[in-house]
């Protein structure tokens, strides 16, 4: 009988995991280089959100054409050839020596990035043990977790060695190679549909029984994600002209502080119903968000970084319910492209307010350009709050188990 050479199940899971936080790790790589690259190649705050913008449009658009292939060719061959892209984006990086290439490399990321987050995501979903559903858990606490690892890896970087472009990117270019090679070993999770052609057409599929809870959770996820675009992107450039603190590292711990503290929002409400995690999540957030507005005023560096921790948490309690109340339920078929339409919403809300906000900065200044997105997004927050209390006072009646299905099916 033949010996199989697929991984076991639970290794598998973990491997896919893994995989996801390498992938989200090497998203987050660029924010501390933007200001590496600026003074470099000399360009304005208009031109570097473009540069983060474009690789969030890219990551969009393969999202919408891609996002829900693996649904019918099967989670391997979409992950190989997504793996061997982001390897090819790594090696733009790696030989970049203008702005041309700069938008290439996360052109090509982007793309990779949108293919693997919608496929990583739903094989995670897959392999799952029906007695320990960590899969929600997982997806809403990697961006955190990844962005957080790049960040500051190479924030260190650009601290402690000389060329620290060649260092990040060389071994990333690598490491996605042998990503690629190691995908192989996955066991095939997905019963694949009919109709691979027709997934192609761009759209956004939310199956109807889910529309409800999406519409719910939406402008909660625009918030979050809006001001995690707005941290990525010009994080450290606020730490350097508004807070005066002109070091590399520190600009990476401010994207920490937010990212690495949604790990411990979606830890501390894993197990709450995900309604309540949404609404906690939304409260939290919201007073994280007042408080970074008043470290503003007060040009308060340790309040800034509070703030960051307090909206951090917030997001990733608001991210882990907004995923578990959005897929509750959802059957295997649909996983992928599900999940790609959560993130859709997250990445539309991650770049154009942030391409927005370069572009403002550069007329108004960054400090005041800061004040009036923190306001949009605290009412964001706010109306949200107003939504998920509507809808909780509906299902408050229901034993927990039943919520996420009756949110699912409540009246818009």
């Amino acid at each position: 009988m033949p010996v199989s050479r697929r991984l076991p199940r639970t290794a598998a899971f973990w491997s896919v995991a893994v995989l996801l936080v390498l992938m989200l790790a090497a998203s987050g790589v660029p924010s501390p280089l933007y200001r590496v690259y600026q003074e470099q190649f000399g360009f304005s705050p208009g031109v570097l959100t473009t540069i983060f913008g474009i690789y969030s449009f890219a990551l969009l658009a393969s999202l919408l054409v891609v996002g829900g292939l693996s649904d019918h060719v099967g989670r391997r061959p979409v992950l190989v050839g997504a793996f061997l892209l982001e390897a090819a984006a790594m090696a733009l990086f790696l030989f970049a020596d203008g702005v041309g290439w700069l938008l290439a490399a996360r052109v090509v990321q982007g793309l990779a990035t949108g293919a693997l987050t919608s496929t990583l995501g739903a094989s995670l979903l897959d392999l799952q043990h029906p007695d320990r559903p960590h899969a929600a858990f997982i997806n809403s606490a990697s961006p955190g977790l990844g962005l957080s690892v790049g960040a500051v890896g190479a924030g260190l970087l650009v601290q402690l060695v000389p060329s620290p472009t060649d260092w990040v990117f060389g071994v990333l270019t690598v490491v996605f190679l042998l990503a690629a090679v190691g995908t192989v070993l996955l066991p095939e999770s997905s019963p694949r549909l009919p109709g691979a052609l027709a997934s192609l057409s761009p759209r956004v599929h939310v199956p109807p029984v889910h529309r409800r809870a999406f519409a719910v959770a939406l402008p909660l996820l625009v918030a979050c994600w809006a001001l995690g675009g707005l941290y990525a992107s010009l994080g450290p450039s606020l730490v350097a002209d508004v807070f005066g603190i002109d070091n590399h590292l520190v600009g990476g711990l401010l994207i920490l502080a937010l990212n690495g503290t949604g790990i411990l929002g979606s830890l501390a409400l894993r197990t709450s119903p995900p309604e309540r995690a949404l609404l906690v999540g939304a409260l939290v957030f919201t007073v994280g968000v007042v408080g970074t507005l008043v470290s503003l005023f007060t040009t308060s560096a340790p309040l800034l970084f509070t703030a960051a921790v307090v909206t951090g948490f917030g997001f990733g309690a608001a991210f882990l319910g907004a995923v578990a109340t959005i897929t509750a339920g959802v059957a295997p078929g649909f996983r992928a492209g599900l999940l790609a339409s959560i993130f859709v919403v997250g990445y539309l809300a991650f770049s154009l307010p942030a391409i927005a906000a370069g572009i403002a900065a550069g007329e108004v200044g960054l400090t005041r350009t800061t004040e009036v997105y923190g306001a949009v997004v605290v009412v964001l927050a706010l109306l949200a709050v107003v939504g998920l209390l509507r809808a909780r006072r509906a299902v408050g009646s229901l034993a927990p188990a039943e919520r996420p299905e009756a949110l699912a099916q409540l009246p818009g």
